[in-house]
């Protein structure tokens, strides 16, 4: 199979700026991310009667509540990596969870919304649309610095390896990349050929490249944020859209990580377990209020003062 040879580029892990300070693209996208799923949360909240001060709070805690989920999350799926709580808190060095850091950032918003007098879904129906587009920017980052690559593939989207360092777990020199996995397991990434062996050197996989799972996930995002956005247009039962978000996120997160290669628990990545729990609640939910047949429509209205709600 003839692999899109174009899809390949050599990584930039960092971009060094004013002699030894070097920027990561990765965090540039992520915060470039953030900010514009910020704006967007700040016309979509008021439509729904969520002021713009509130929401302008809601942000500033949710950046806080992000930073901490997505260490700490990833700090808990990688424990036995780590040598003490100092390299627990460099995140610095690298090793985040972008689950993490949504569920970081909705739990530290609950009793900010109640404080406030909103109703949960009043405001998630809003951040799920900018959140669905933040994911879909910041994953530009990963691609840049050649991050959640997959196993070896030489389907016409596999990602060829073109230079540069990768990110971690890969350790590469001279245009020769590796990485030992769970279960002892060892990638090899090269140009034009990346090979996955067993402990007993047999080999597992082979390819022209491998499975760029950000990239799959970049497209996928950007479909969920069109549909989201298109289903935001008409008046929607409170709650609708945050669970299609759920929904369909979690579950394209399932389907993702069968082709990472990433540590497993029981079979599956933590982001699995995490995605198959939302995404199956999710669905119970929407499947259960369709039976029950639906309230009447809520039309989206601006702000008008603190703890407004929309009119049913």
């Amino acid at each position: 199979m003839i692999s899109l040879a174009a899809i390949g580029w050599p990584v930039l892990d960092r971009v060094h700026v004013l002699g030894r300070f070097a920027i990561s693209p990765h965090g540039v996208g992520i915060a470039l991310g953030f900010l514009f799923g910020s704006w967007i949360l700040s016309h979509e909240g008021p439509r729904r009667g969520v002021s713009l001060e509130h929401v302008n709070a809601m942000v500033f805690w949710a950046l806080v509540g992000a930073i901490v989920g997505a260490r700490f999350f990833y700090v808990l799926a990688h424990y036995s990596e780590f040598n003490g709580i100092g390299d627990m808190l460099a995140i610095w060095r690298g090793g985040i969870s972008l689950l993490g850091g949504i569920a970081g950032a909705v739990l530290v918003n609950i009793p900010i919304m109640r404080r406030y007098g909103y109703r949960f879904f009043q405001v998630m129906d809003g951040a799920v649309i900018g959140l669905a587009f933040g994911i879909a920017f910041g994953r530009i980052g990963d691609l840049i610095i050649g991050d959640h690559l997959g196993t070896p593939t030489s389907w016409p989207l596999a990602f060829v390896y073109k230079g540069g360092n990768l990110a971690a777990p890969y350790t590469c020199a001279a245009g020769i990349c590796r990485a030992t996995l769970q279960g002892g397991r060892d990638i090899v990434i090269m140009k034009g050929a990346a090979v996955l062996t067993a402990p007993n050197g047999h080999v597992l996989a082979h390819g022209v490249g491998v499975h760029q799972t950000a990239l799959y996930d970049m497209v996928s995002a950007t479909l969920l944020f069109l549909v989201l956005y298109g289903l935001s247009r008409s008046p929607r039962r409170l709650g609708v859209l945050t669970l299609t978000f759920g929904a369909w996120y979690g579950a394209m997160r399932v389907v993702e990580d069968f082709l990472r290669v990433d540590k497993r628990f029981f079979g599956l990545t933590g982001s699995q377990w995490t995605g198959m729990t939302v995404s199956a609640i999710c669905v119970v939910t929407l499947i259960a209020w369709a039976v029950r047949g639906s309230r009447p429509s809520v039309e989206p209205t601006p702000a008008g003062g603190e703890g407004g709600e929309p009119a049913g």
